[in-house]
């Protein structure tokens, strides 16, 4: 059964390719465009396997709880990990990949533990960034603690619900034949970082559904909030009074919309569920 896998993988023929440089000079803010450079379809970065723009195996090493975890998925030691790899080398049989990682012995590794062959070449950070570039690179990650990945947000939003998403469009007129390259990358702040753990208190939450409610014309008042956190995001149940007069299902729908949209704004927190409940109709009393 191993060597029928062994047999497969060499049958693919798979380009590889290196991307090297210390951490936090800027490999994966640039690694998109280095492999559309090289036509390569396939990234390996931190333990994702990752299609253009699209996160098809793995699971990011930046979610490992200390430094050293994150080093052991990043160079997939845990067999069961690399053979998620593997398996989806045989579904999508890639032409080419690049692999990132700080070091020459690191993508020896990786290679070793995913079965791949020789490389075919490796380009430096060095090669495509400048000292000025890098030092930048390097001060946002020691002084703000922030990583990038390199997919849009939406690809890994609820990996990294809480871990400050930011999304990162990028624009260079240097591409494959001179042609302009565009790319959305995702920044977070890993659950390690140089500033320490954070967590969101579930008071916060409900602080922003309550200035959210007060300024809602048609909601009289919050009657309960309950809410629930998991590692992808968190699920909220609310119940309102609304005032007499307003078209109940409509305002329900609306607030909903506004809630989201605010927490995962201002949190970063994915909302994975919210449900709203007139529980009561607030009517005055003219008199």
């Amino acid at each position: 059964m191993l060597l029928d896998k062994l047999v497969e993988l060499v049958e693919l023929k798979i380009k590889v390719y290196a991307f090297v440089g210390p951490s936090g000079t800027g490999k994966s803010y640039r690694a998109q465009m280095v492999a559309s450079e090289r036509n390569i379809k396939y990234i390996i970065d931190d333990g994702l396997l990752i299609k253009e723009n699209e996160v098809i195996a793995g699971e990011s090493a930046k979610k490992a709880p200390t430094k050293i975890e994150t080093v052991r998925e990043a160079l997939f030691t845990n067999p069961k990990r690399a053979e998620e790899i593997k398996k989806a080398f045989r579904k999508y049989r890639p032409e080419s990949l690049l692999i990132l990682g700080t070091s020459d012995s690191m993508i020896l590794k990786i290679r070793e533990n995913l079965e791949l062959p020789e490389l075919t070449d490796t380009i430096y950070i060095t090669d495509v960034a400048t000292e000025e570039e890098m030092k930048a690179a390097k001060n946002m990650r020691m002084t703000e603690g922030k990583h990038v990945i390199p997919v849009p947000t939406f690809e890994i939003k609820k990996d990294f619900s809480g871990y400050i998403l930011d999304p990162l469009q990028i624009f260079k007129s240097k591409g494959k034949d001179n042609k302009p390259y565009i790319s959305e990358k995702s920044m977070i702040r890993p659950t390690f970082s140089y500033l320490g753990n954070y967590t969101i208190s579930d008071s916060v939450l409900k602080d922003i559904i309550e200035h959210l409610s007060k300024k809602a014309e048609a909601i009289y008042k919050i009657a309960r909030i309950r809410i629930e956190k998991t590692d992808q995001g968190a699920s909220i149940y609310i119940e309102i009074i609304i005032k007499y007069g307003y078209n109940v299902m409509t305002q329900l729908q609306n607030f909903k919309k506004q809630c989201i949209r605010e927490i995962e704004n201002l949190t970063a927190m994915n909302v994975e569920k919210l449900q709203i409940l007139a529980k009561g109709i607030f009517k005055e009393d003219k008199k």
